[in-house]
C-alpha cells in the first residue's frame, strides 16, 4: 500500500508538495484551514489529489505516514503537537523535495537581503549558460519544479520557517548575510531562538560544503561549523573570502588563491553590495568566469517591492520598498536615500524596536505616514524627533498625504518595518497598491 503524505496548507508550497508526493506515487491528502484559491484548487484536481478546505479533519491527518508542513503553520500548535506526540514526521516542503534532486544547491537565509542575493545568484548562473532552478521563498515551489524535472543547479531563498522543517537537507553553498530581530512572534521573543533556526541552513553541510557569511554580525559567533568557512566583510579585509575596499570603491574576492575585484554594479547601497559580495562569492565556488560574474553585476534588474523606483512626479521621486517588513530592511533603506524622505511606515508590529532607526530618521526623514491599524509605537518612538507626523486608512489615503507633504527634490519612500496582514494581502499587494495610487497621482 502507498505512504499517505498528508500536506497542511494549499499555499504555494503545500501545492507543489502534493504535485511531487503524488508523481512519486504517495496516497497524498491536502488540508487547509482557510480558503484555497481557485488556481491551486484546479491544480490539485488536474493531479486527482483529494483536499479539504477551512478545516483540519484530524481523522484524514493523525493516520499520515508523514506531514508536509506550510512554512506558515507555528509548531505549536495542537495539530502539529499531536502528530509529533504520535511520532508521525513533521518535514517542510524544502526537506520532501530535497530527497528528489542530484543538482547542485546553493541556499540563502538571512533576516534581510535574502531574496536580492538569491535572484543575482541566479542571474550571474543563468548569464554562464548553467541550467538553474531559483525557487523557495522567492514564489517558485522547488517541489513542483522538480516534478516536472531536474536541473543541474538549483538556488533556494529559505526563510527561518521553511529551516525550522528540514531533517537531511543539506546545500553545497549555504549562504548566511545576517540575523537581526524578525518573526520574534514566532521564537519567543528570543532573538537567539530566532538565530538558531536561520544556523540551521549548515547543519548538515560537510567539510566538502561551503558556508559563506557574514563577518560583521557578532552572532555569527554562536554558529558551529563543519563547512568550509567562507567570511565576507564591508569593513574588514578577508584573506580567502569577500570584503570591501572603500578606498577605492572595490569588492575584493578571494578564494583559493585567486583574487578578482568589481567595482561597477546594477544595485546602489551599501547594503546591496553585500549582497553582490555574497552572490560573487557563491559563483566563484561554483567556478562562474570572472568575466561573466562582473557583466551579470551590472546589468542585473532589481527585485519588484525592494528599493524599487516607480515614478517621479512634479520633482517628487517615489519608491516602493513594501518588502522592508523589519526595522533592519527599513534601516537599510532609509541609508541608501540621498534625499529628504517622506516615510510612509506602519502594518503589523512584529515586536520592533524603532528605537534602532532614531539616527536614521533624525538624518534623513521631514515627515511620517503612519499606515495600519495600530500605529502607538511608531507615534511613541518618533514623537518629537520629526516635526510632522500623520496617520492615513489607506493606501490612497497615505499616497496623496505623502505628495502634499513632499517639495521637489524630496523623495516618498514606502518602507513599512512592518507586515503587511492587517490591511493589505501581503507585501506584493501592498507595493502593488501603492504603485497604482502613486500612478493615479
Amino acid at each position: 500500500m502507498a505512504k499517505r503524505i498528508v500536506v497542511l496548507g494549499a499555499g504555494i508550497s503545500g501545492v507543489g508538495a502534493a504535485v511531487l508526493a503524488k508523481k512519486k506515487g504517495f496516497d497524498v491528502f491536502v488540508s487547509d484551514k482557510g480558503i484555497i484559491t481557485d488556481e491551486n484548487k484546479a491544480v490539485l484536481l488536474n493531479n486527482e489529489i483529494e483536499w479539504e478546505e477551512q478545516k483540519h479533519s484530524s481523522a484524514s491527518i493523525l493516520n499520515a505516514d508523514e506531514v508536509i508542513k506550510s512554512p506558515g503553520i507555528p509548531d505549536n500548535v495542537d495539530l502539529i503537537q499531536q502528530l509529533i506526540a504520535k511520532e508521525i514526521s513533521v518535514i517542510s516542503e524544502i526537506e520532501f523535495a530535497f530527497r528528489y534532486t542530484k543538482a547542485k544547491i546553493a541556499a540563502i537565509t538571512g533576516s534581510n537581503g535574502k531574496t536580492t542575493t538569491t535572484l543575482l545568484l541566479g542571474h550571474v548562473l543563468k548569464s554562464a549558460g548553467y541550467d538553474v532552478l531559483v525557487a523557495g521563498n522567492v514564489g517558485v515551489s522547488f517541489a513542483l519544479s522538480l516534478a516536472q524535472r531536474d536541473y543541474d543547479y538549483i538556488i533556494l531563498e529559505l526563510s527561518s520557517f521553511q529551516l525550522d522543517g528540514i531533517q537531511k537537507f543539506r546545500s553545497d553553498v549555504a549562504i548566511l548575510l545576517n540575523i537581526t530581530a524578525d518573526h520574534l512572534d514566532r521564537y519567543n521573543y528570543k532573538l537567539e531562538n530566532y538565530a538558531a533556526s536561520k544556523f540551521r541552513i549548515t547543519e548538515n553541510q560537510t567539510k566538502q560544503d561551503v558556508l559563506i557569511y557574514n563577518a560583521d554580525d557578532a552572532m555569527m559567533e554562536l554558529l558551529t561549523i563543519k563547512a568550509k568557512k567562507l567570511p565576507i566583510s564591508l569593513t574588514t579585509k578577508q584573506k580567502e573570502g569577500g570584503f570591501y575596499n572603500n578606498n577605492n570603491n572595490k569588492i575584493i574576492i578571494n578564494l583559493n588563491n585567486n583574487t578578482m575585484t568589481m567595482q561597477e554594479l546594477a544595485l546602489q547601497g551599501r547594503h546591496n553590495i553585500f549582497n553582490s559580495m555574497a552572490a560573487a562569492m557563491a559563483a566563484r565556488v561554483f567556478e562562474v568566469k570572472d568575466t561573466v560574474i562582473r557583466q551579470a553585476m551590472i546589468d542585473f534588474q532589481n527585485v519588484e517591492h525592494r528599493l524599487e523606483y516607480v515614478l517621479t512626479v512634479h520633482g517628487i521621486d517615489f519608491i516602493n520598498d513594501s518588502k522592508a517588513t523589519n526595522v533592519n530592511a527599513c534601516w537599510y533603506a532609509l541609508e541608501s536615500m540621498t534625499k529628504d524622505v517622506v516615510w510612509i511606515v506602519g502594518g503589523v508590529d512584529k515586536g520592533n524596536d524603532y528605537a534602532e532607526l532614531t539616527e536614521m530618521v533624525d538624518k534623513k526623514v521631514k515627515a511620517i505616514i503612519c499606515l495600519g491599524e495600530n500605529n502607538e509605537n511608531i507615534i511613541e518612538a518618533f514623537k518629537g524627533k520629526v516635526e510632522i507626523i500623520v496617520q492615513a486608512s489607506n493606501m490612497q489615503e497615505a499616497v496623496n498625504q505623502s505628495y502634499a507633504l513632499a517639495g521637489k527634490q524630496d523623495v516618498v519612500l514606502l518602507s513599512p518595518a512592518c507586515a503587511s496582514f492587517d490591511l493589505f494581502a501581503n507585501y506584493e499587494d501592498r507595493g502593488i497598491q501603492f504603485k497604482k495610487q502613486v500612478r493615479n497621482l
